[in-house]
């Protein structure tokens, strides 16, 4: 009687705490945890979850015959009520997504073409035998791609009110376009030549004598890889010449994603499309340049292009 006035509490309260207390110690009166417990209420067994996402990890919807091209909160939803008839509402499977670690991600694309076996041979075989035998000789190895820059591209995001979709300017008319070849190298340096016209093997050649000419200059012999473009008779008579200098190695085919300086031509693009859009092409030009020489400058920023999971491999 002498706890209930100070405490606030009633007669049954305390009357019920001292019986617990007198037989379990302090332990027995401590608070549980209130609310449902985890788990509760769910609609799907923990057995069905985990086929869930393995369905999501190892399969696209369109090998399940649907028409979704991405794993969507609606695509898992659908494959939750064909497998198990179970209809879910799109928020509770965004929840269910939520608590299994998912999350909305930028898809990287692959095409159809692309042989599994080939990539694998690349990673484990062909590409460390190219890396061995750059090591032995004193040479590099670059990667080389092609890219297309136009002033009419605007990237990024802009803030506006709820509601209110942001509006970005740009040349409506003349369309103005540039060409760029460039090779990067897991110790960071880039090589690149913009060219305003056709890319033809001419301005290839171009490009890969400045390439050869610079790497003998340090005495370095160049292995470049790339995809499998300009491969006709001019161009391999060329190389066959400077065999001594550069040696080129193709990478399996439609697996662009699997070279580092793919990272080099979105950053340039990226930086040049959040800018304000150049008319003209002399200005457009100016600012690739601007952007190229920051970054050959910056040889901790090309390295960072290799820390991609995808391209990794070549660090």
């Amino acid at each position: 009687m002498e706890i209930l006035a100070p405490a606030g509490l009633s007669y049954p309260t305390v009357r019920k705490a001292i019986d617990l207390f007198a037989q379990g110690g302090w332990s027995a009166i401590e608070p549980a945890p209130r609310g449902r417990s985890a788990g509760d209420g769910r609609l799907l067994s923990s057995e069905q979850e985990a086929s869930v996402r393995r369905t999501i990890c190892d399969k696209r919807p369109e090998q399940l015959k649907m028409e979704f091209a991405l794993w969507t909160r609606g695509a898992v939803m659908q494959v939750i009520e064909r497998e198990f008839g179970i209809r879910l509402s799109i928020r509770t499977t965004g929840e269910y997504l939520r608590r299994w670690g998912f999350r909305p991600q930028k898809p990287i694309k692959r095409a159809y073409e692309q042989r599994p076996e080939a990539v694998k041979q690349w990673l484990d075989q062909v590409y460390p035998a190219i890396e061995r035998r750059a090591k032995a000789e004193g040479g590099e190895v670059h990667w080389g791609d092609e890219t297309a820059l136009v002033n009419t591209d605007v990237r990024g995001r802009s803030y506006a009110p709820r509601g209110k979709t942001p509006v970005t300017f740009g040349p409506g008319g003349t369309r103005e376009k540039l060409l760029m070849i460039s090779t990067v190298t897991n110790q960071g340096r880039a090589n690149w030549m913009i060219i305003d016209g056709a890319f033809n093997h001419e301005r290839l050649i171009e490009f890969l004598d400045a390439l050869r000419r610079d790497c003998r200059r340090r005495r370095k012999k160049v292995f470049l890889v790339r995809d499998r473009v300009h491969r006709c008779k001019p161009v391999k008579a060329w190389l066959a010449e400077h065999r001594r200098d550069i040696e080129v190695f193709f990478l399996p085919s439609y697996s662009t994603e699997l070279d580092p300086d793919e990272r080099l031509n979105a950053d340039l693009k990226h930086a040049i499309g959040s800018k304000v859009p150049v008319r003209t092409k002399a200005k457009l030009r100016a600012a690739a340049d601007e952007h190229m020489q920051f970054i050959a400058a910056n040889r901790d920023r090309v390295c960072s292009y290799f820390q991609d999971p995808i391209v990794k491999y070549a660090a």
